[in-house]
């Protein structure tokens, strides 16, 4: 019997140096590349003599002998993304200096970098060379994640904020900067400022006082690297790989006499381990809090006229949203303040899009807005009317933005492509439907975008509560029929996806 041929798993490098000990460098990179469901692959720039309490010795490995690995590697397993570590050695970072500048942009991958400039056991590697040898590979980084040590060593200028530190990096050409909090005494938590020419904001999350933390910044970085790899863009592999390390930090382990190590264990869904957001466009303290579904959310269907709703509206769907872009102000306000009386009439949960204002003045169940709509809208006063507030997203950086706000419920797609209107993201497809529901257990979550007969029974097993659908009714040749069978199976899935969870 022929065995389904599996999807090749992503390639990942580490360019890094080896510890012996197991609790960091290359070590602890590939075990974050394995959890994170990444091929791993090591170039070695070093090999340490060390343990859980001392660095005993350092030795780089020959230039020969370093640019052959990152030349044998590239021939056969050219990577999706490139985590940099520990590289001691002058020449050897000039070597990768020049070796990047060969091959980045014509293999495409992205470049991640940790400086490890010292190490945790007060070994110091910053000679004056090699900090200005890092300098050099700035230009080549699409993102480095400076402690503050390393962050003062590299800007040179140590007195001054840590974002004006960060972006003097950029202005040295690295694409993005992470600067990490953890050295800051003052504060009972962390917080990491990401700072690039287009966006600058903060993840914080509470500071785990821990012994067992020893490679904290290697699992970072290389969780941040295998998130790219995996196609999520760099705000998103950011949450991702501080979710990761939170999770790794809170089921560390002791090894030896010294710090112990971190607990590498798999993709992370449980939302205590994600960071807070803060910055530009995020939602300030303190949270609001909207009226929950009351009932499951089920099949969504979305119309685009009073028409359509009135063709459903016999049917009984249990939620439903009228999503009108075309008409004059006062053509809109006519058919939202018809279809709040239909839905009354109907006893229907009936979501308004985009046109808060009129949700409020007519009584609408609920409001759903974007993520541009939420900059727009008054949102206290949406929670003050009592209206539900449901948010569209598309991804994790949206994700965790909808879920400061506490709305009713959360729409997460478009999963599969859609041609029903214009999307600024690509679809997100199963496997991301996965873990994003798996993060919102204590809210309501509805999958949308490209959803079928033939992919309404996998949508399900995701995990969603609700699925929305337009073209598989609207463009079907008989609607109701459409909407009913789509029902039915929707149900139906649902019970069987519960049955096989609990069984």
């Amino acid at each position: 019997m022929h065995r389904p041929v599996a999807d090749p798993k992503p390639v990942v490098w580490t360019i890094a140096s080896s510890d012996s000990g197991g609790g960091a460098g290359i070590q602890a990179d590939l075990h974050t590349f394995n959890a994170l469901g990444c091929h791993g692959c090591s170039v070695i720039a070093a090999i340490t003599a060390q343990n859980s309490t001392d660095v005993l010795s350092t030795e780089a490995v020959s230039p020969a002998i370093f640019i052959a690995q990152l030349n044998c590697l590239l021939n056969d397993l050219p990577p999706k993304a490139i985590k940099i570590g520990l590289i001691p050695d002058v020449q050897l970072l000039q070597q990768l200096v020049l070796w990047l500048a060969e091959h980045k942009a014509k293999h495409r991958f992205s470049v991640i970098a940790d400086p490890v400039l010292s190490s945790s056991t007060g070994v110091n590697f910053a000679s004056e060379q090699l900090i200005s040898n890092w300098q050099q590979l700035l230009p080549l980084l699409d993102l480095i994640t400076p402690n503050l040590p390393e962050l003062a060593l590299l800007s040179g200028m140590p007195d001054a904020p840590v974002a004006s530190q960060a972006l003097l990096l950029t202005q040295a050409g690295a694409a993005a900067v992470l600067a990490k909090g953890g050295h800051n005494p003052d504060s009972t938590d962390i917080t990491d400022c990401y700072i690039s020419d287009s966006a600058s904001f903060g993840l914080t999350q509470p500071r785990i006082t821990t012994a067992n933390n020893h490679g904290t910044g290697c699992v970072l970085s290389s969780a941040i690297a295998v998130a790219c790899a995996h196609g999520y863009p760099l705000h998103d592999a950011l949450i991702v790989g501080r979710a990761y390390l939170q999770q790794a930090l809170a089921q560390g382990y002791p090894t030896g006499k010294g710090a112990g190590c971190l607990q590498h264990h798999s993709w992370p869904i449980d939302y205590r381990y994600f960071p807070k957001l803060h910055g530009p466009g995020t939602i300030p303290e303190p949270l609001l809090r909207f009226a929950s579904m009351a009932a499951p959310i089920g099949l969504y269907p979305i119309v685009d006229s009073v028409q359509w709703l009135k063709r459903l509206l016999p049917l009984e769907p249990d939620v439903i949203q009228l999503r009108i872009k075309l008409g004059s102000a006062s053509e809109i306000e006519q058919q939202v303040a018809q279809a709040v009386q239909l839905s009354n009439d109907y006893k229907l949960r009936l979501f308004i899009n985009d046109h808060w204002q009129l949700a409020i003045k007519y009584g609408a169940y609920g409001v759903h807005l974007g993520q541009q709509d939420l900059n727009e809208a008054d949102l206290p006063a949406i929670a003050a009317a009592g209206l539900r507030l449901g948010i569209s997203t598309h991804s994790y950086a949206e994700l965790l933005r909808a879920r400061q706000l506490g709305p009713s419920y959360i729409a997460l797609g478009h999963i599969f492509a859609t041609q029903t209107k214009q999307m600024p993201s690509r679809p997100q497809g199963l496997q991301r439907l996965v873990h994003y529901a798996a993060l919102c257990r204590d809210i309501p979550t509805v999958a949308i975008g490209g959803i079928d007969m033939l992919r309404l029974q996998a949508v399900v097993n995701c995990g969603v509560d609700g699925v929305a659908v337009v073209s598989a009714i609207t463009a079907q040749t008989d609607p109701e029929h459409a909407f009913v069978q789509l029902k039915n199976q929707f149900q139906q899935y649902k019970v069987e996806s519960r049955y096989a969870h609990n069984a």
